[in-house]
């Protein structure tokens, strides 16, 4: 276990440095598509660290060290986000947001430290593995279309395609320096439902001469339960939730105009086509049926993540080899979505999680926070990984 003992050896030395690479990306959060300083920094670090790399969808960086130890054509990616969320942060921490309304609520600060310090290993151990490790620093995660699909319309890889691709994802209620994977369908897909039901309106004290569009609207969310309850296939799980209503009406005003948004989300892909074409039956007839006009707007938002099975369960077996059986669980369906699912449509790919240990600092939330020890098993996890594909044998080899 050589490689493995070395690898812990460089994640304590440099541990102080990607606690504050850490601290500085969260201080200074960006919204999606517009990381640009952050992008600017972690640019600078790779060139201090002596790292090739280059800018991809505008924000985006790919990096790329290649062993100096004989020669192998395999080749692994290794993924995270660089941005932040619409978020007042809350929290009392020293380096705190200073962008009013933005904050690192997901964790993507500890994604890229994390994946920068494992860079950073891993270059220092070059002349010690053959084989290449991309490092992809994707922008904008948290907003449509998403970074990935930008990045890989730009052909990323210049042709020269990984046989893998990972991510880890922090996760506040499990153990710090603890982690997590499923083999197969993971996380759910997203759509982004827009609703709008118009009518006459009118005085509020005369309904009887109006189109009721408020009354319309609460029809429409009720009857749309039923995709979940009676239309969704009992093995398939579905979620379609209302979180904006807007009824710009008064005490005693039927408004021509309401709106709804929401979010539908499924892990069968066509199932989640059949369900849109429901959706969307039912809201414009339960709306004809009062009176009212309805316009349905569905924006088709990530694909279910899907964590190959065979790399899955090497992962997961390297993961036992580095931390311990003990550190390392099965975990179950999650409905929440990640556009990582855009690169693990195109590659074999795994996404697994890092407990950070604060499960009342919950992911986008204005306190969220983490136990910062847990970026120590996050950064030599990732090198491990790396190397560890690289080195092994029985892997099969896709990179041109």
């Amino acid at each position: 276990m050589y490689l493995a003992e070395k690898i812990k050896e460089k994640a304590g030395l440099f541990h102080n440095d990607v606690l504050t690479v850490r601290r500085h990306i969260h201080k200074n959060p960006e919204l999606s598509f517009r990381e640009y300083e952050t992008s600017g920094f972690i640019s600078e670090k790779l060139k201090e660290y002596g790292i090739a790399h280059k800018p991809v969808a505008e924000t985006g960086i790919v990096a790329k060290i290649t062993g100096k130890k004989g020669q192998n054509i395999k080749c692994i990616a290794l993924r995270a986000e660089l941005d932040a969320l619409p978020v007042e942060e809350e929290t009392d921490l020293s380096f705190k947001s200073v962008n009013p309304g933005i904050m690192h609520a997901c964790g993507h600060d500890v994604h890229s430290a994390c994946l920068l310090g494992s860079a950073r290993i891993i270059k220092s151990l070059e002349n010690e593995f053959s084989g290449t490790v991309y490092f992809i620093f994707q922008p904008g995660e948290e907003s449509l279309p998403g970074g990935a699909i930008k990045m890989m319309d730009e052909n990323m890889f210049d042709g020269d395609d990984p046989d893998i691709i990972i991510a880890q994802h922090v996760l506040p209620e499990m153990e710090a320096g603890n982690f997590g994977i499923k083999q197969g369908t993971y996380m759910a897909s997203a759509d982004e439902i827009y609703i709008t039901i118009t009518g006459e309106g009118g005085h509020g004290a005369m309904p009887h001469t109006t189109v009721d569009t408020v009354v319309a609207m609460s029809h429409v969310v009720v009857a749309l339960q039923q995709i979940s309850s009676r239309f969704a296939p009992p093995d398939i799980p579905t979620v379609l939730s209302f979180g904006k209503m807007i009824a710009n009406g008064a005490t005693n005003v039927i408004p021509k105009e309401v709106t709804l948004e929401g979010t539908f989300r499924t892990m069968d892909e066509t199932w989640r086509a059949k369900a849109h074409e429901i959706i969307t039956r039912i809201a414009t007839k339960t709306s004809s049926s009062l009176g009212a006009s309805c316009k349905v707007d569905i924006k088709r938002g990530y694909p279910v993540l899907y964590n190959n099975p065979q790399k899955t369960g090497m992962i997961k077996q390297l993961m036992e080899d580095f931390l311990g059986a003990e550190k390392v669980s099965d975990l179950p369906i999650r409905m929440t979505s990640e556009d990582f699912a855009w690169f693990a449509m195109k590659y074999p790919a795994v996404f697994y999680r890092l407990g950070t240990g604060k499960p009342d600092n919950k992911l986008h939330t204005p306190v969220f926070d983490i136990d910062e020890n847990a970026m120590l098993a996050g950064t030599g996890l990732f090198a491990w990984l790396a190397l560890s594909y690289l080195a092994n044998p029985s892997e099969s080899i896709n990179c041109t």
